[in-house]
């Protein structure tokens, strides 16, 4: 098989597409309907989702809930912003400071609005810093208090100017588990009303930073994914197996899902409870075997997420819905509208 080139995977996108804020009602974003074996595509609204599944459909849906982990920090003088990442042990994270050159190793960081204070112990190149808290007591209550979401950072959010609105609409009504860097956007559109009408289960994965990378090797094969964690259950697992002896369809809702089922197939030759860490990259030519139906947001081009439904749909008619999404004017992105590719 000929080495994939990262080229192939571009589209041009208009910058005004790209949905800043949510649809003021989380089931009043669209949903574009394709469907593999006829090459058809269709529009309709989200609020059409179970009108367009089978009855006997089963999903499967991230349950992660998003850290407000953006902090406003200073040493001396200078303000800083701190997006913490990933906690390696107690009271010692990963972290994005900017700017980075203000926070070399042994700078200790005072935070705003609270009385968390840090030191940063390492560096792991670029702005990324491990940075050890000095006191973790109500560690995670501090956060919700204080914390910022970490939205991408195309919404252009400040610090000072976030609204309350993303603390409520960057998170799916049903996030359980805390732990993500960003959310599961594909879950976004749902209400309490809209999943109650179908049949679910949940697993979780939490998202790091590296969904905010892009790609930078031309050869698609040469990029290795970050390490996530995820947990799928006994009880999900089982309702899984069952769904699939018995021929009827897996719906995943998002990416994070869509890993977190086919590595543990990988791992296990089925599915069954597991809990690890993966760097599963999925682009063309994997053989999917769990997931018979993916719903997804529209991902950035050349992005891992983007040839990953690539390798669901087929990268031709993948390029021909995305051609139509823009002419279409669909909202693109985390607070965009949806797909649904049977």
């Amino acid at each position: 098989m000929a080495p994939l080139r990262l080229s192939e995977f571009d589209y041009s996108l208009p910058q005004e597409l790209i949905a800043r804020k949510p649809v003021p009602n989380r089931e009043g974003s669209r949903l574009m309907l394709v469907d593999r074996a006829t090459g058809r595509i269709e529009h309709h609204g989200f609020r059409r989702l179970p009108r367009l599944l089978e009855d006997t459909d089963l999903l499967v849906l991230n349950d992660t809930r998003v850290l407000p982990t953006r902090l406003r920090a200073r040493t001396g003088k200078r303000a800083l912003e701190v997006v913490l990442l990933r906690e390696v042990e107690t009271g010692v994270w990963e972290a994005l400071i900017k700017p980075g050159r203000k926070a070399p190793v042994s700078t200790s960081l005072e935070f705003d609005e609270c009385d968390l204070k840090a030191e940063v112990i390492g560096s792991t190149g670029s702005s990324i810093r491990l940075i050890r808290f000095r006191e973790v007591r109500s560690f995670r209550q501090t956060l919700e208090r204080v914390g910022r979401m970490p939205l991408p950072p195309y919404m252009k959010r400040s610090l000072e100017a976030q609204p309350q609105l993303d603390r409520e609409r960057y998170q799916t009504v049903f996030s359980r588990h805390s732990g993500s860097v960003a959310a599961p956007t594909a879950g976004l559109h749902f209400t309490p009303d809209l999943l109650g009408r179908l049949d679910h289960v949940f697993l979780t994965l939490h998202v790091g930073y590296g969904t905010f990378q892009p790609l930078s090797k031309e050869r698609v094969e040469e990029h290795e994914m970050d390490a996530e964690y995820y947990r799928l259950g006994r009880e999900s697992a089982a309702r899984i197996r069952e769904q699939k002896s018995g021929g009827r369809r897996v719906v995943s809702v998002g990416s994070t899902s869509t890993r977190v089922l086919e590595q543990v197939f990988l791992l296990h030759g089925q599915v069954r409870r597991s809990e690890a860490w993966t760097s599963l990259f999925i682009f063309p030519g994997f053989p999917f075997q769990v997931v018979d139906v993916l719903l997804t947001n529209f991902h950035l081009p050349r992005s891992t997420l983007f040839l990953l439904v690539c390798a669901f749909a087929g990268t031709e008619l993948m390029q021909e819905a995305y051609r139509l999404a823009v002419e279409q004017e669909y909202r693109f992105y985390s607070y965009g509208d949806a797909m649904l590719v049977v």
